[in-house]
């Protein structure tokens, strides 16, 4: 499957909410955590990020028919399981690695202030792989089949997509139909904030 195949899609059978997983560990301590050695079991949510799951679950329209499809990594699991239990939801977490965190090659374990040369590269090149972090092509691929499987499974649902912020940033852009390259140009994910993905409609 194709992320262009979002692209293509004239409308949805489903409507989709994009979650960012509350404050991490990984956060407060300023690391870039993207490899499922430390991912997988560690770095999880800090106890301001499970206030926050809360507040951004209270404050959003998310009802009990929620269906949450969510990174495997222990950040987003555990927001995840914390929004479940809040919405009383009917149908269980599903869980999947296409919405891990983008990874970001030699720079596990670096300080996040590595972030902003990354995407000055991706502005420049959506195909780089500066310093082996996973290009911009591929992350958008991996969260777009989600979107498209989830198209052909079910209709009339409700999708709540927990995962990453650079993952979900860059999967918007193909909702708004812009090149991923621009997914920095788009309004910051904040950690535990939900965002409604609408599907941009083309003119003519």
């Amino acid at each position: 499957m194709l992320a262009a195949d979002i692209v293509a899609l004239r409308s949805l059978r489903n409507r989709y909410y994009a979650m960012r997983h509350g404050q991490s560990l990984a956060n407060c301590e300023g690391l870039i955590v993207s490899h499922p050695k430390n991912g997988l079991h560690g770095y999880g949510l800090s106890e301001s990020g499970r206030r926050q799951v809360h507040d951004g679950i209270a404050d959003s329209k998310l009802d009990l028919s929620t269906r949450i499809i969510s990174s495997d990594f222990k950040r987003a699991r555990e927001t995840a399981e914390l929004v479940y239990l809040q919405l009383d939801c009917r149908k269980s977490v599903e869980f999947d690695a296409r919405l891990r965190e983008r990874h970001f090659g030699d720079l596990e374990l670096a300080t996040d202030n590595r972030y902003p040369e990354i995407w000055a590269a991706d502005q420049r090149d959506p195909d780089h792989c500066d310093h082996n972090v996973e290009n911009v092509h591929s992350v958008l691929g991996r969260a777009s089949a989600v979107v498209l499987d989830c198209e052909q499974r079910f209709s009339g649902e409700t999708c709540l997509l927990v995962a990453h912020g650079d993952i979900l940033q860059i999967l918007q852009t193909a909702f708004y139909r812009l090149p991923p390259s621009r997914h920095r140009d788009l309004p910051h994910l904040q950690t535990a904030s939900v965002r409604a993905l609408k599907l941009r409609i083309p003119k003519g």
